[in-house]
């Protein structure tokens, strides 16, 4: 029995060894084969509540430069700032401007008004915006 296990033992180590050894019998790419980087994340905006008088959202902007899009508020807003960061906003027209924020700032934009944002920093930025009908 002693003889078995020993045996069934040594297997077991060979086995292990030779899989290692073929990668698990994955194809590892050819040195001359790009391997495509994952697409960046884009921001993210999820309706938490909404009624008559008010829309909420729950913002979360990536880090990087990575932008919202040009985009217009149906509403004017007010932003509430959940982690600390800047914002990158541009207009059409204007030069682009860096605001910095800290936790529990709060923000005001009128309707209609046209921007796009971009978090350039290294950590995800989340804000919830209150949009007043």
């Amino acid at each position: 029995m002693r003889a078995r296990r020993v045996s069934f033992g040594w297997g077991m180590l060979v086995g292990a060894s030779v899989m290692a050894l073929v990668g698990w019998g994955l194809e590892w790419p050819a040195h001359d084969v790009a391997v495509a980087a994952p697409s960046p994340a884009r921001y993210t905006s999820k309706v938490v509540l909404e009624n008559a008088r008010v829309r909420v959202r729950d913002v979360t902007f990536p880090p990087g430069v990575l932008d919202t899009g040009m985009h217009t508020h149906e509403f004017a807003h007010v932003g509430v700032i959940l982690t600390a960061g800047s914002l990158v906003f541009t207009e059409p027209g204007k030069p682009a401007e860096t605001v910095r924020f800290d936790v529990g700032s709060v923000g005001f934009r009128e309707a209609n008004v046209t921007h796009q944002g971009a978090n350039p920093g290294t950590a995800p930025m989340r804000v919830i915006e209150v949009e007043l009908k």
